[in-house]
């Protein structure tokens, strides 16, 4: 198994008392990674208050802002606000590494010998499916402007990739496309 680490992160919600329901209470910030959309829960450094939507940096060496990860958490383990402020920052983060997820339409490829990868995408049937592999074929794609020009009637490409990432936070889905599963460890 390939392990994978989040470099940084964005903060989804940041409770400087800690969780009310605790008994110890520590400060403690809901996260999501900008590689892996990996949600976490990061403690950070005394004294250091952190705001929603802030970038941290989480990899290897010297952290200015997190003291440590605690650990991934699931989509349920999220606070309301986090919950509310996840679609916006996935949003931000698709549309920001816009080419990673051209590439995707670029190079998807079969699931099983009956489903191709776009297939997993919400609105995404066979006839878009064989459209946009049509229009690959002939000149790859270079924007998501250009995959809606060119794939007729195909919905937004960055609402289905957000949507898409959204329910394999929410779900425990059987294929991955964007996400990196949870695992018992992070660090």
């Amino acid at each position: 198994m390939i392990i994978v680490r989040e470099e940084n992160c964005i903060v989804l919600d940041f409770l400087p008392t800690g969780y009310p329901d605790r008994r110890h209470a520590e400060p403690v910030a809901q996260a999501i990674g900008t590689s892996f959309f990996t949600l976490l829960e990061l403690v950070p450094r005394e004294n250091i208050n952190l705001a929603n939507e802030e970038i941290v940096y989480i990899g290897e060496g010297k952290r200015d802002k997190i003291r440590f990860i605690k650990g991934q958490i699931d989509y349920k383990n999220l606070t309301n606000m986090a919950q509310r402020l996840l679609p916006e920052v996935v949003e931000k983060l698709v549309k920001e590494n816009e080419s990673r997820f051209v590439e995707f339409f670029n190079k998807g490829t079969v699931v099983t010998p009956r489903m191709h990868q776009f297939q997993l995408l919400p609105g995404v049937g066979k006839k878009h499916m064989q459209d946009i592999l049509e229009e690959r074929r002939k000149k790859p794609f270079d924007s998501f402007a250009d995959i809606m020009a060119r794939v007729k009637l195909f919905p937004d490409p960055v609402k289905a990739v957000v949507r898409r990432i959204l329910e394999e936070l929410e779900n425990d889905e059987k294929y991955y496309l964007f996400v990196v599963k949870k695992r018992k460890s992070y660090e």
